[in-house]
């Protein structure tokens, strides 16, 4: 499928603008350690969709009320990431046309997403994600004609989401996760902790927008002790 950044509503194209940008200092991190681990094996290639919905009205300075984004949550009984909170998406398979078919077919068969009511705006820079090995392509869409969505398969996952942007923006919700070695940007949000790869790709799209208000970056709390207070693990 063709990209239509075009079609995307105005308050959306500041983050299609600047899909190109390095999303957050842990995504440059992860690209570091791409360039570091590939030098003995290739990645797997994956893609994710990075899906907004909201009202068409507004102006790039403006988020619509109703703007949110699309996640899951994993199931607790897959191999890697379990449990954890992410976009749709998922490993490259022999008959997909690149990442923007990879992303839609994933969220079609993850969520329930139609296609035909997904206009895919942009392709971020792939990122690296060391436990797993992939190389993974985070595509932009706007979700124009949303409709309902659920659980299609309890072997990956096990919660549908729209979470409202107000949500995630709200400087309450937001802190630092760390880890030995490791520290990300998250979210808590519907009980849940939006976190890795999932948060830093948000981060960076609401930095480089001009979405983001002023949190405070110095709350940095433990990853395992902030999941564990909203019954999750790693």
């Amino acid at each position: 499928m063709n990209l239509e950044p075009q079609n995307a509503p105005a308050w959306l194209r500041p983050a299609v603008e600047s899909a190109d940008t390095d999303a957050a200092d842990t995504l440059s991190l992860a690209r570091a350690m791409r360039r570091a681990m590939t030098v003995l094996q290739e990645p797997r290639q994956a893609a994710v969709l990075v899906l907004f919905s909201g009202s068409a009205e507004g102006s790039a300075r403006a988020l619509p009320d109703d703007a949110d984004v699309l996640l899951t949550q994993r199931a607790s009984s897959m191999r890697q990431h379990r449990g954890q909170v992410a976009f749709p998406g998922g490993a490259v398979d022999p008959g997909d046309q690149g990442p923007v078919d990879t992303a839609l077919r994933e969220a079609c068969e993850e969520t329930g997403v139609r296609r035909e009511d997904v206009v895919p705006l942009a392709v971020m820079p792939k990122l690296f994600v060391p436990p797993s090995r992939f190389d993974v392509t985070p595509v932009l869409g706007y979700w124009r004609n949303p409709a309902e969505v659920r659980v299609v398969n309890t072997g990956e996952t096990e919660r549908v989401v729209r979470v409202p942007l107000s949500e995630l923006l709200d400087p309450a919700n937001r802190f630092m996760v760390r880890r030995t070695g490791y520290q990300s940007p998250a979210f808590q949000v519907d009980g849940m902790l939006v976190w890795g790869l999932t948060g830093g790709i948000l981060h960076g799209i609401f930095k480089n927008a001009g979405w983001e208000l002023d949190w405070d970056q110095n709350d940095v709390r433990d990853l395992e002790q902030a999941l564990a207070a909203l019954g999750m693990t790693l």
